[in-house]
């Protein structure tokens, strides 16, 4: 699980591309759950929280670009 502190470190670039990656990873995920060869059921949660932290901190940036 990534720590926010280590997402608020990065740029905007190094965001969007590691958002994509772990939309990737969700993506396989939901087709191995499907086909019953999910390892490491808990995967999923990380990965759906991950997204969701790197979302909301694009929020905030944009947020406070735009004020």
């Amino acid at each position: 699980m990534t720590k926010a502190t280590d997402l608020r470190a990065k740029s905007d670039d190094q965001l969007g591309e590691e958002l994509g990656n772990l939309k990737r990873e969700a993506f396989n995920l939901r087709f191995q759950a499907a086909t019953s060869q999910l390892e490491k059921p808990s995967r999923v949660r990380e990965v759906r929280r991950d997204i969701a932290k790197i979302k909301t901190l694009q929020n905030e940036r944009s947020r406070s670009a735009a004020k």
